[in-house]
C-alpha cells in the first residue's frame, strides 16, 4: 500500500484514500510554509504573483478550448473556481481562494490535485 502524505492545510479525515470532500478543506490561508509543503503534492504547478498557476500547451485552439471547458466542469463540481486563460495552443490555470483575501487555502491545492489527476 502507498504511504499518503496529507498536506498541510488540510483535517486529515480522509489520511488513508487521499480523498477530500469540502469537509475536510478549508478556507484559511496557508503561510508560505504550508504552501511551500502543499507544492510537492502539485507537480507543475507554480507560485506566481500569490497565485496557483499551470500552463498547458496544446496541437491546437481547440483542444486548449475543450481542455478549459473539462477544467471549468470539474471546477464547477467543486464549487471553486479558477481564472481560465485560453490562448493560441495553450491554457493557463490560476487558482486563489478570494474568501481568503485572495490568499491560497487547501481548496487551491485540492483543485490543482484534482485536475491533476483527471486531466
Amino acid at each position: 500500500m502507498a504511504k499518503f502524505s496529507v498536506p498541510l492545510g488540510y483535517r486529515a479525515s480522509q489520511r488513508t484514500t487521499g480523498l477530500f470532500t469540502m469537509s475536510d478543506l478549508s478556507y484559511n490561508k496557508l503561510s508560505s510554509d504550508e504552501i511551500e509543503s502543499s507544492l510537492k503534492g502539485v507537480p507543475g504547478w507554480n507560485v506566481e504573483d500569490g497565485a496557483l498557476t499551470r500552463t498547458w500547451e496544446f496541437d491546437s485552439y481547440a483542444s486548449g478550448a475543450v481542455f478549459a471547458g473539462a477544467v471549468a466542469h470539474l471546477a464547477d463540481s467543486f464549487n471553486h473556481h479558477p481564472d481560465l486563460t485560453i490562448g493560441y495552443q495553450k491554457v493557463t490555470v490560476t487558482l486563489r481562494t478570494h474568501d481568503a483575501g485572495g490568499g491560497l487555502t487547501s481548496y487551491d491545492f485540492e483543485l490543482a490535485r484534482r485536475i491533476n489527476d483527471r486531466l
